[in-house]
């Protein structure tokens, strides 16, 4: 089984109407395929340094059924349920990003969605979050894949034949505009991890990664970012990132992630930092409390600083 099928399994384990359910490599290889094949009309070419750079012009298509069948969605069944859930979750980031009864904090608009592992449900997450502020009035949103040693969000898209931050940060592609997808959704657009390559990690942690989210922090005063950032405990490119954001969004699996994870992924963040933490697959009882692991689709949150 491939890295990527793991970390889709892991995914996927979230995903129940009753119980939590389980698939093989296989159909996850399956619906994976699916998804790429609705979503592009090729296959993804080898990276050639000494290509013509031909930027692309598409529309990313956001497949609900697709994405459901990859639990990257709610069910039908659950899909009000978690859009108010998320309403709630979005409401406190939005407010110190852009000041509205809330404090404004430095550079609140860059948020990152990370874990302490793979698995948590980090890109769920993401995708869910981007999509319920992309719903606001005066809001737009870039969804960064930032992962870019298992990234999810490029492959579920089907755009990892696109150029992007990669190709950015080695100098393929001289301007971030170029390689930003918009996609099917209003207000929502896209930015590929790009071509893949050996030195990925070094090139996120490197100073050209600054400039380029300097860049972004620049562009449209209504635009939150948000990057899918690697594990915190698995890699030192999170670190990098999180130095370079205004907001954290800490993603933790209900009953499975040990609390002594949390608190070194706590640890490796910058000090003061606004941290917030979403307890994610958490069983939701008859009183509306949050306890045990994931038949549902369920979220605690807690919003402030990790020292507090």
């Amino acid at each position: 089984m491939s890295k990527i099928q793991e970390a889709l399994k892991k995914i996927q384990a979230g995903r129940s109407t009753g119980t939590q359910s389980e698939m093989d490599a296989g159909s996850i290889t399956q619906q994976l395929a699916t998804i790429r094949n609705r979503s592009a009309d090729k296959d993804s070419p080898a990276f050639d340094p000494d290509e013509t750079v031909t930027l692309s012009e598409r529309i990313v298509q956001f497949d609900d059924d697709a994405l459901r069948e990859a639990g990257l969605l709610a069910p039908a069944t659950d899909e009000e349920a978690l859009a108010a859930e998320y309403r709630n979750l979005k409401r406190p980031l939005l407010g110190h990003a852009f000041g509205k009864r809330a404090t404004q904090i430095p550079d609140g608009h860059l948020i990152m969605v990370t874990s302490s592992f793979p698995g948590e449900g980090k890109t769920f997450t993401c995708i869910n979050l981007s999509l319920s502020m992309a719903q606001e009035q005066d809001t737009s949103v870039l969804l960064v894949d930032a992962d870019l040693a298992k990234p999810h969000i490029t492959l579920l898209f089907g755009v990892q034949e696109e150029f992007g931050l990669l190709d950015v940060l080695d100098g393929t592609v001289p301007g971030l505009s170029s390689v930003i997808l918009d996609t099917s959704i209003p207000g929502l657009k896209i930015l590929p991890a790009g071509r893949p390559r050996e030195n990925a990690t070094e090139l996120l942690a490197s100073r050209r990664m600054e400039e380029i989210v300097s860049e972004l922090g620049q562009g449209a005063r209504d635009r939150i970012v948000l990057f899918d950032s690697p594990p915190l405990l698995l890699t030192s490119e999170a670190k990098v990132l999180a130095s370079l954001v205004g907001q954290i969004v800490m993603v933790v699996k209900a009953g499975d992630t040990p609390r002594q994870a949390v608190l070194e992924g706590l640890s490796t963040l910058p000090e003061g930092k606004a941290t917030n933490l979403i307890l994610n697959q958490a069983r939701v009882s008859a009183k509306g409390s949050y306890y045990g692991s994931g038949s549902k689709y369920g979220y605690g949150y807690q919003y402030g600083s990790k020292n507090d």
